[in-house]
């Protein structure tokens, strides 16, 4: 068995999966059954004062016949007082000792603020701080969460005096409701952050009811916009990390969230630069039992790539991440359609006549069978035919030796300069 134990930025924990800052970490409660199912660590439900929550504040986002491949809420921070939720972190942590409790905090963007509440979540025995610099809804309208950080200013002074009281690693949850999370990551780091984590929810509206014309979800007939998260946001989540993760300025753990739904999520974010992750809607989707089959999972691949421990993942793919114009602009793909597996849905074929580059023949065999050909001169290698094929292995897509030598777009440049700068020279 592979050792799945995580330390990001000294905080440990048996294993890297970690419940995020939200409903499912709403009470001491919820938390201890979730260590109880396996869980590795979790991050408390943002800590501050009080607020009131309205009704109904959740929306799910259903695609294709799958329930919660999206999901939006309008709910705000923790609803309760703050010494209810440090008595329960105390029990918790007393009874659990070796799962991580991380605090999510929230405050006004006062040096007092700060300090008080990092002072008093410290003495309950937590492992971690969270700042939430991310909450896009309710709170941003009262200068904190996202309208903070989406000011990196804002984000280094508050990072900087969160650090100031602290004596626990500080982490600091960014908004993806930004031009470039780099910007504001670079800026916690500067402040003094141990760790980033990301991505906290995008504003959205889940939808409107055709019928009544009322928002989903609303409130007595008024919606306002919410947070965004589930499965349809990991590839935007994946991106923000691994443009952290290649960052030569942001050299700190960062704790990755958003979309991950199984253990197959958390090696993607951990290739991509993250130390371990974050999840809350496939917990809502399914149960705390769900870390079982993400623990199993994780725990075979590891053992069938002859990885020992699970740090050993994190960033391995980083390097392979890089701008278009480092890109190969000769390297060359093409399809190839196995008609032996094909059933003859010509999907693939529609999609390249009408949308793509009109390079799937509709021909006879020797046997006047129906069959599908691609012109290898004429394909492109977008894909586009392998993504809406419905059969697996019906169509492979292959390299394609083109005869030219390696060029991307920037050495393109380059050269085309030089040639340009010699012209100069020759004239003068």
């Amino acid at each position: 068995m592979a050792d799945l134990r995580l330390n990001l930025a000294g905080i440990e924990s048996p294993n890297p999966f970690w419940l995020a800052s939200a409903p499912p970490t709403n009470s001491g409660y919820q938390v201890q059954r979730a260590f109880e199912a396996g869980w590795g660590g979790a991050v408390w439900k943002t800590l501050g004062d009080p607020i009131l929550n309205v009704s109904s504040r959740f929306a799910g986002v259903s695609f294709n016949g799958q329930n919660m491949a999206g999901f939006n809420n309008i709910e705000l921070i923790t609803d309760r007082p703050l010494e209810v939720n440090l008595k329960e972190i105390y029990e918790t942590k007393k009874r659990f000792p070796n799962h991580a409790i991380i605090a999510s905090l929230m405050v006004e963007p006062t040096q007092e603020k700060w300090h008080e509440i990092v002072k008093r979540v410290e003495e309950v025995g937590v492992d971690g701080l969270e700042l939430n610099f991310g909450c896009p809804h309710g709170m941003a309208e009262r200068g904190m969460g996202a309208a903070s950080g989406q000011v990196p200013e804002l984000v280094e002074k508050q990072t900087m005096w969160a650090k100031e009281a602290a004596e626990t690693p500080v982490i600091v949850k960014l908004t993806p409701n930004i031009t470039d999370i780099t910007f504001t990551a670079e800026a916690a780091v500067r402040g003094g952050a141990d760790a980033v984590s990301m991505i906290n929810t995008i504003n959205s509206l889940a939808g409107v009811d055709i019928d009544t014309w009322d928002t989903i979800p609303n409130v007595a007939g008024k919606g306002a916009h919410g947070g965004y998260c589930g499965p349809a946001v990991k590839p935007i989540a994946l991106n923000m990390v691994a443009e952290c993760a290649r960052h030569p300025n942001i050299n700190v753990p960062i704790s990755g969230m958003g979309g991950v739904s199984s253990w197959r999520e958390a090696v993607e974010f951990m290739l991509m630069g993250a130390t371990g992750v974050q999840v809350c809607t496939a917990a809502m989707h399914h149960g705390f039992n769900i870390v079982e089959d993400m623990k199993d999972g994780l725990n075979n691949y590891l053992d069938e790539k002859g990885i020992g421990s699970v740090m050993d993942l994190v960033g391995k793919s980083v390097e392979r991440y890089s701008d278009w114009g480092n890109l190969d602009l000769n390297h060359q793909i093409v399809a190839k359609i196995n008609n032996d597996v094909c059933i003859n849905c010509n999907k693939c074929h529609i999609a390249c006549e009408d949308t793509s580059h009109q390079c799937i023949d509709m021909l006879k065999d020797e046997n006047g069978n129906d069959i599908l050909r691609v012109r290898e001169e004429d394909c492109v290698g977008c894909n586009l035919c392998s993504i809406v094929c419905p059969v697996d292995g019906a169509i492979d897509m292959i390299d394609y030796d083109n005869g030219e030598p390696p060029m991307t777009w920037n050495e393109r440049q380059a050269a085309i300069g030089a040639t340009a700068s010699c012209d100069v020279k020759l004239v003068k």
